[in-house]
């Protein structure tokens, strides 16, 4: 995955990849031990000025491991389940409204 990321990079040197804090860094610092710390890997992400981008990043191809836009797998779990539920509450929203219109519209 490192080696990936790494060969993207030197292929497009304007991504954001190129920007983070966490370049150069040891990824295993990014990949702890299940019940090890993420205190040192979050401190690297805090001040980062592409964190949304590594998040999303994360996020948008299913990265299951490590530390990515400063959460953990478990945060971001949490974070994809909010974003369904807004999603589905959004959704459910148009869909009365629609229903509210064609209503008016029929009256």
């Amino acid at each position: 995955m490192i080696e990936m990321l790494a060969l993207q990079i030197s292929k497009d040197p304007g991504r954001w990849q190129t920007r983070a804090n966490c370049l150069g860094v040891d990824p295993d610092l990014f990949f702890p031990e299940r019940g090890a710390s993420t205190r040192e890997a979050k401190s690297v992400c805090s001040g980062c000025e592409v964190k949304d981008d590594c998040l999303e990043y994360a996020l948008s191809n299913g990265e299951k491991f490590g530390i990515w836009g400063g959460l953990s797998e478990r945060e971001r779990r949490r974070l994809r389940r909010q974003r369904a539920l807004a999603r589905k509450a959004a959704e459910q929203e148009q869909q009365e409204q629609a229903a509210i219109i064609a209503s008016a519209q029929g009256a």
